[in-house]
This record gives C-alpha cells, sequence and structure tokens, in this order.
C-alpha cells in the first residue's frame, strides 16, 4: 500500500496588502491595464506558454479572460471587473485602472481602512447624486429622434479599439450600420413590456471592412446550394412562407445503445425504419404546405430529396446559436420529436432568396415583423475581425443600455477630471456635523478625498501613451492633452484646440493647470448646454449606465480589498 502524504496546514497571510509581492503584482496589473487604454492604447498579444491561438487586442474582456493570476487579491480584483463587462461590456478598464489606482492611493495614506471606507462610500454617494442630477455638468440627454448622439456613442466605442485597425472612413461606414442594424431590432409596436430583437453577426474575413452591410433578417449559410438555379419555394394561400424549425437530429441515425435495450424482429431493418419515419415527417409538411424547413443539425439525404421535390426548401446544420432568433423571428415553436408534428409549431416568413457574399452561399430569411436583422461584418485577417465583433458587439450593448437610460457621459478623460474637480469643491463645503456623521476629522476627510480625485485623473492620463502633458481647466473642469516635444512652461493655450470630449474649444482663458498635481481648484460653473462645436462631428461619450457601475464596482472592490486582514490558502 502507498504511503499517504500527511495533509499540511492551511497558510495565513495577514494584512495582504502590506506584502511586497502583492504590492508588485498590482502595480504590474494597473501598468498592463493603463498602457491598453484608450484610442492610441498599446497593444497585448496574449498566448498560453505551449503555443496554440494568438490573440491581439487591447479590450478589457480580451484581455482578463486570458490572463492568468495567481494571487487570491488579483483574483477577487479581476472576477469583479470580469462580472461588470458580463453586464454592460463596456467601461471595463476604466473600471479595473481606477479599481488599482484606488487601492494604491488608499492604502498609502496613513488612514485606517475602515475610516477610508466610510469617507470613500460618502464620495461615492456625491458623485452618483451629482451624476443622476439635472446640474450635472458632464452628462448628455441622449434624444432618439435625432441620431448625431447615437452616432457619437457609436463611434466612441469603434475609435477606442485600435486592433481593429478602421481608418476614419470605415468608422464612419461601421457606425452607420451598426446604429441601422440597432433600429432594426427595435419593435415597431410598442407593448407593455417591449423587448429587443437581435442582430446576428456574420462573419466574412478577408475582405474589405468597405464591404460590410446590414440585411433585415436572418442569413443562414448554405454552402451546397446552387445560385444559379431559381429558387423555388411553395407559398401559402396568403402568400406566405411557412416554416418548420427542428431542433433535434434528422440524419436517420440509429437508437443510442446507452439509452435502453431494443428489440428488433426478424427482417426489419432500424435504418430503413427511421428513413420511412423521415419520409412520413416530410409528406406531413408537404401536406401542411410547409415551404421551409430548418434543422439544427442534420437533415437525411433522401429527406432532403423529397422535399426538394415536391418545392420545400431544406436547410441543416443551423447550429444552435440561431434556435432563439428565428423562433422569435418566425413565430415558430423549436419541434423536439420527430414522431409528433403539430400545426400550432410552425411559423411563417415574408419572403426567402439566395445571397452571395465573397465565397459564402447564404440562405435569406426576410421576416413579416424586422426584429431580427444580419451584420455582415468583414474585416482584413482573423485578429482584426475577432476584435471588430467584439467591438461592435459591445457598441450594440451600449445602445441598448442607452434605450432604457438615455443619457451619455462626457468622454476622452473629461468625465473623469470633472468629477475630480466637483468632489474637490464639495469636500471643502462640507459641514462640521458631516464629519461627526463619519466619525473622522476634517483632515481626514481631506485625505481620503485627495486619494480618490487623483485616482480619477489617473484615469484621465492613462489617455495619454506618448510623454505628453495633461492639463485640466479651472472653468469647466476638463481634460486636455498636450502634445509631447512642449516643455512644461509653454503657453497651453497655443498647444491644445479642444478638449477631451470636443465639447470645449479654446475659445476663453480657461487657466489651466497640470493633473498630475496635489490639488485643485474649485469647479466655477458647469458644462455649457449648447456646445459651439458641431457634435456629429466631433463629440466623444462613454456609456451612462456601464460608466456609473464601472465607477460604483472600482470602489466597493477597492474597499473590499482595503479591508481584507487575512488570506487563508489551503496547500494541500
Amino acid at each position: 500500500m502507498s504511503r499517504l502524504e500527511a495533509k499540511k496546514p492551511p497558510l495565513f497571510v495577514s494584512e495582504p496588502l502590506t506584502k511586497d509581492a502583492v504590492s508588485q503584482s498590482l502595480s504590474l496589473l494597473s501598468g498592463i491595464l493603463k498602457s491598453c487604454y484608450g484610442p492610441a492604447g498599446r497593444l497585448k498579444q496574449l498566448h498560453n506558454g505551449v503555443g496554440g491561438y494568438v490573440c491581439t487586442t487591447s479590450q478589457s474582456s480580451a484581455i482578463l479572460s486570458r490572463l492568468s493570476v495567481s494571487h487570491p487579491i488579483l483574483s477577487v480584483l479581476m472576477a469583479s471587473v470580469q462580472n461588470h463587462i458580463c453586464r454592460f461590456s463596456d467601461c471595463g478598464l476604466f473600471t479595473a485602472i481606477l479599481c488599482c489606482s484606488l487601492i494604491e492611493n488608499f492604502k498609502s495614506l496613513n488612514v485606517a481602512s475602515c475610516t477610508v471606507i466610510k469617507i470613500s462610500k460618502h464620495l461615492l454617494s456625491l458623485c452618483m447624486d451629482y451624476l443622476k442630477s439635472e446640474a450635472c455638468g458632464c452628462r448628455v440627454s441622449v434624444d432618439f429622434s435625432s441620431l448625431e448622439t447615437l452616432l457619437c456613442l457609436v463611434r466612441s466605442v469603434l475609435t477606442s479599439k485600435p486592433a481593429c485597425m478602421l481608418n476614419k472612413p470605415e468608422v464612419d461606414h461601421l457606425t452607420m450600420l451598426i446604429l441601422k442594424a440597432f433600429m432594426f431590432t427595435v419593435p415597431c409596436h410598442v407593448e407593455t413590456n417591449a423587448v429587443l430583437g437581435k442582430c446576428i453577426i456574420v462573419p466574412v474575413k478577408g475582405r474589405r471592412v468597405a464591404d460590410s452591410t446590414v440585411l433585415p433578417g436572418l442569413l443562414i449559410e448554405t454552402p451546397e446550394i446552387q445560385l444559379a438555379k431559381p429558387l423555388a419555394v411553395k407559398r401559402t394561400c396568403s402568400n406566405m412562407i411557412k416554416i418548420a424549425l427542428f431542433c433535434v437530429s434528422m440524419s436517420g441515425d440509429l437508437f443510442n445503445p446507452e439509452e435502453g435495450t431494443i428489440t428488433v424482429h426478424h427482417g426489419i431493418s432500424l435504418e430503413m425504419s427511421e428513413v420511412n419515419q423521415l419520409l412520413n415527417v416530410g409528406k406531413q409538411l408537404v401536406n401542411e404546405e410547409v415551404g421551409l424547413v430548418v434543422c439544427q443539425k442534420v437533415i437525411h439525404p433522401s429527406l432532403k430529396q423529397y422535399l426538394k421535390e415536391n418545392h420545400v426548401i431544406a436547410v441543416d446544420r443551423a447550429g444552435l446559436s440561431l434556435m432563439e432568433p428565428l423562433s422569435r423571428m418566425t413565430g415558430s415553436k423549436p419541434i423536439a420529436s420527430i414522431h409528433s408534428l403539430s400545426p400550432s409549431c410552425y411559423g411563417s416568413l415574408k419572403d426567402v432568396c439566395l445571397e452571395s457574399f465573397a465565397s459564402k452561399h447564404f440562405v435569406h430569411l426576410i421576416p413579416n415583423d424586422m426584429v431580427v436583422c444580419s451584420l455582415i461584418l468583414c474585416n482584413r485577417n482573423e485578429t482584426a475581425w475577432d476584435e471588430l465583433k467584439r467591438a461592435c458587439e459591445t457598441a450594440e450593448h451600449v445602445l441598448q443600455l442607452t434605450v432604457k437610460e438615455p443619457l451619455a457621459l462626457l468622454g476622452g478623460g473629461c468625465t473623469e477630471t470633472h468629477l475630480a474637480s466637483y468632489i474637490r469643491h464639495k469636500s471643502c463645503s462640507l459641514s462640521t456635523s458631516s464629519f461627526k456623521d463619519l466619525d473622522c476629522s476634517r483632515t481626514q476627510y481631506q485625505l481620503v478625498a485627495d486619494g480618490f480625485c487623483r485616482s480619477l485623473e489617473s484615469v484621465a492620463c492613462s489617455l495619454n501613451h506618448d510623454d505628453g502633458e495633461i492639463l485640466t481647466d479651472m472653468v469647466y473642469g476638463h481634460c486636455w492633452l498636450v502634445p509631447s516635444g512642449f516643455p512644461s512652461v509653454s503657453n497651453w493655450s497655443d498647444l491644445v484646440s479642444k478638449c477631451g470630449c470636443g465639447i470645449n474649444g479654446n475659445t476663453e482663458n480657461l487657466n489651466w493647470r497640470l493633473l498630475q498635481g496635489q490639488f485643485g481648484s474649485p469647479i466655477i460653473q458647469g458644462c455649457p448646454k449648447d456646445p459651439s462645436v458641431k457634435v456629429a462631428d466631433f463629440l466623444t461619450l462613454d456609456c451612462f449606465a456601464a460608466k456609473c457601475s464601472g465607477l460604483q464596482v472600482a470602489l466597493e472592490t477597492a474597499n473590499l480589498i482595503l479591508d481584507l486582514s487575512y488570506v487563508i490558502e489551503d496547500q494541500n
């Protein structure tokens, strides 16, 4: 008998944030994420140590899912940010960078962690109240009767992903396509519980981005259908096309032996019995005027031939991902058995035609109500296409979130610097009773507030990757980027033309200061409601819901990590 190894006691690590290894790992993670941030972010190549797929990206969803971390504190941070990305798709880098900066700034303060947590929660409530108030100077309302703000939101998502390798005409083309695709998914008839439709992305790699297009309805790739032949499809007396949707295999496979024992009489062929059953299903479909059969899995060649002879189009290998949008678009119910068909399971389509893109052939299903559409997405190579697909999905999700809450925040670092200016102003005007309620001194509050503001400003500073200077003005509290190569004593007014979000131009004396300074000046007035520039061309916007959630997640995760006294690891 082999000797059993003695069980090891768990490893107790007290005050984990004070350990050099944790601080170094946190600083390294922060540096990696900061270097990816914004339109000029640096790309990262991620792959495992034994080869395989190489991912080139600057997007948080791809980076965090492929990074391996060993320390529990970093695992908590990354899991928290990934959960935010799953819910909102956008502002993942913002959340992670802000969380790292908050931890680094707060742990350097000579203030008890319990006091830091109480004060930071109060600062967060000030931020959220301000962002949700009509007086907020860093948010804009989204008017769905006009396209300008929606176009700005989509364009801001696309331009922040440099690995997509898009030039300006391509960005403009895709921005219009994504918005058009989103409009297809908005129901025409408003109901009490209206639900948005779905946009299916169809991959076409190795083609120009300008070849991308949007079609209403659904495309199913069918290599075996010949485009040269006219498409004859059976229609009902109301000129509709009846569709049957199968989620069960129609290949005629024999029973799985694991499902039980089957007794077969002499001279009976199981295979022929299955084929006959399938042909009986085909006869029923033909008799009930079904014009299109779509199967998630495989259809037997004999059944395909029979349906074809009776002018019924048969499409197999549709895949699981298309079942839900197909069902919703046509009103059909997926049929899970070939032994019982109910006419109530059938759906309907307006038309069916054939489409060809590059070397791919598709059956195009055109519905009665356009709640599902297909975005044929092209890019030059697989790496750029993968990144572009993620960006398009993010942009679509941002538009969906904006429907629920028609607001947007100013981008380009301006929301972060504006909030920092606001918090500095508010923290200087708090009453003595507020400090009593928080059980802290004015000095402690100011220290934590300054650490909070410097963390916000560090996110804005992360947009600069070329050793330039970052400024903020003392009138609007916006962020301004100065190109590299100019001394810090320059006349800033000669070097900047507009702020990071593009809403303010350099048309007045704004009293600049370097963003790296420890303390700022109180904000004097809010952002002007009517920008002097044309919004559609210049405004950079962020998703309101995603950024507000990112702010909350970053601070709550930082507080959780600051509050950790022990890490207990099982060594067995």
